[in-house]
């Protein structure tokens, strides 16, 4: 098969040569990321009821913007960020070290359940890469001990080395520990120290860790053992030597980053040589007898596709006034929303509601389809929907029930009762949206939110966020109960175009989440932004807005966050001033 030879970087000018090698388990030795991800999306909507919630890393407080971006996309919507499940790099371990921080008992809270959850998953599990067995013989014939040393439950590693690589495995390794047999997870080093301990060789430069993580490099330097990262999951090469060039900042930086197992050998063979050329012999058999013909890396992951609908800023009308959508768009009330959903769906029945769903054969997509039998057949949400939290009651009520306006009203009346027993939890979407819509004020544009929720919550929810409210921020706010008719229909935007004395044209600009709110936007003839906080990619977004004569509207512009929208806004402007 082939393939480009497989480099290593050497980072330490004095690398010891190992006595022994401990590797991590999953995504270094092997891969069982299939069940590991599905684990992560069955626990993570259990995060409420199991308190983690509020116990989540502060976004101020994250040691970069992606752990933030992580924490916020958590809290909104319990699922992992899309980008972590397009690339499926990360670990459980690096992503609870990254959401929970220093909160060692949330840690341990999340990763009990996670073992619970696993037991349903787990099975599935194929070598990291072509060649790990043959690698691992290699370096026992070199006379090198070799061990296991993982957060993985012993329950689940030992049914997985029985079986991978239809149990080749099970008799090489001189030492396995696993989280259970030692009393802390990594990063703490008890899982090195434990297996050092089993093989009678003192930690020290003299034992390798290998590992895929930056928790593994930490998990070395608390160990005192040489750092080996491997890289089979190809991360960025920038990415690395972020942590490489700030050395003081990063006194975990490995000392060696291999792409695949080939890399580890060659680092071998380059000590071998070297000691040979001062007359000793490194290894109890010479490498070039027992090295096993190379193979190739592990194949890169397929890249996510990221939305791209930013057109150029002169097809946009500069903005002269802004509305947004409350929920989901400007702040984070989803918890409220979701269980007021689960409490109405089982009233259909005697609401006369279900008489009035779609037909699945008239919706738009699928997916769609789905949404409307599941609710005929059981009275309740597609758990999807329940765990992708991505879509609004109004598209809710949009699928289930298409063009019929008086389901809907009757679907609203039902919802807004139930909500009572729900609302009051209001968060900002994210942490600088106050300082945005201060930002707007402060360059002249006039800002107001058009929402389907009714007055009666709204303005307690727009009294209570951040504690001191927005209150002041928008010169004008319409409400589900303000007009005859709610999103998709246009009577909102017509009717806050109104309260500002201003035309309704395409220099008003109208921000929201769903379908429901571009649908309004598009039918009011006002320019339509799609805010993408749920991270849809560019095929999901093609899918929902299909543009076709049926489902003919689509936006005029996605944004993925405020900092987008901020300098599309400012950059239309600029253009106008020119």
């Amino acid at each position: 098969m082939p393939h480009t030879k497989d480099k290593a970087l050497i980072l330490s000018s004095e690398l010891t040569p190992p006595r022994l090698i401990l590797f991590d388990w999953h995504g270094t030795l092997v891969d069982t990321l299939g069940a590991m991800y599905a684990t992560m999306e069955e626990m993570l909507p259990q995060f409420e009821d199991l308190g983690l919630v509020a116990r989540l890393t502060p976004e101020t407080e994250c040691k970069n913007d992606a752990d933030a971006k992580l924490v916020r996309y958590i809290r909104i919507f319990r699922r992992l960020h899309p980008k972590i499940l397009a690339e499926r790099r990360e670990s459980r371990t690096e992503i609870f070290n990254a959401v929970f921080a220093t909160d060692h008992d949330a840690r341990a809270i999340a990763h009990k359940a996670y073992n619970a959850c696993y037991r349903n998953h787990y099975g599935d599990v194929t070598p990291f890469q072509l060649g790990v067995y043959e690698y691992l013989t290699c370096l026992k014939m070199l006379g090198i001990k070799i061990g296991v040393a993982t957060n993985r439950s012993r329950e689940f590693l030992e049914h997985e080395l029985a079986i991978v690589d239809d149990g080749r495995w099970k008799n090489l390794f001189d030492a396995i520990v696993c989280a259970d047999d030692v009393p802390e997870y990594k990063p703490h080093p008890d899982v090195i120290n434990k297996a050092c301990e089993k093989t009678q060789i003192t930690p020290g430069r003299e034992v390798w860790y290998v590992g895929d993580s930056h928790t593994d490099m930490v998990t070395a330097l608390a160990a005192g053992v040489t750092r080996v990262f491997y890289n089979g999951a190809h991360w960025e090469e920038r990415w690395i030597d972020r942590i490489i060039e700030q050395k003081e900042l990063n006194p975990e930086a490995p000392e060696l980053v291999i792409d695949s197992f080939e890399g580890l050998i060659d680092t071998l063979a380059q000590l071998e040589e070297k000691m040979a050329s001062h007359g000793h012999t490194l290894f109890k058999a010479s490498l070039k007898d027992v090295r096993p013909s190379a193979y190739p890396p592990r194949e890169p992951p397929p890249k996510r596709i990221e939305p791209d609908w930013h057109p150029a800023v002169a097809k946009l009308t500069p903005p002269e006034i802004i509305l947004f959508d409350w929920h989901a768009t400007l702040v984070d009330t989803l918890d409220a929303m979701y269980h007021a959903v689960d409490d109405m769906i089982p009233e259909f029945e005697t609401l006369g509601l279900l008489d009035m769903l779609v037909k699945p054969d008239q919706s738009k997509s699928p997916e769609d389809a789905k949404l409307v039998k599941h609710v005929q057949n059981y009275r309740q949400l597609h758990p999807r929907v329940k765990i992708d939290r991505k879509i609004s009651r109004t598209d809710i009520f949009e699928v289930l029930f298409g063009e019929n306006q008086e389901a809907k009203q009757i679907a609203h009346a039902a919802f807004t009762r139930h909500y009572r027993n729900h609302f009051g939890t209001v968060l900002p979407f994210e942490p600088q949206v106050q300082n945005m819509l201060i930002g707007l004020n402060n360059i002249g544009l006039q800002v107001g939110v058009i929402t389907n929720r009714d007055r009666e919550f709204f303005e307690q929810e727009l009294r209570k966020v951040e504690t001191t409210g927005w209150q002041q921020h928008f010169q004008t706010d319409v409400c589900g109960d303000d007009t005859e008719k709610r999103k998709p229909h246009p009577d909102q935007i017509f009717k806050a175009c109104a309260n500002l004395k201003s035309d309704v044209s395409k220099a008003v600009w109208y921000v929201g989440d769903s379908t429901t709110d571009i649908i309004a936007a598009q039918s009011a003839g006002v320019t339509a932004v799609f805010f993408n906080g749920a991270q849809w990619d560019l095929p999901w977004l093609q899918k929902i807005f299909p543009g076709n004569e049926h489902y003919p509207h689509k936006p005029d512009v996605v944004v993925n966050d405020f900092s987008e929208f901020w300098a599309l806004a400012l950059a239309c402007l600029s253009r106008k001033s020119t």
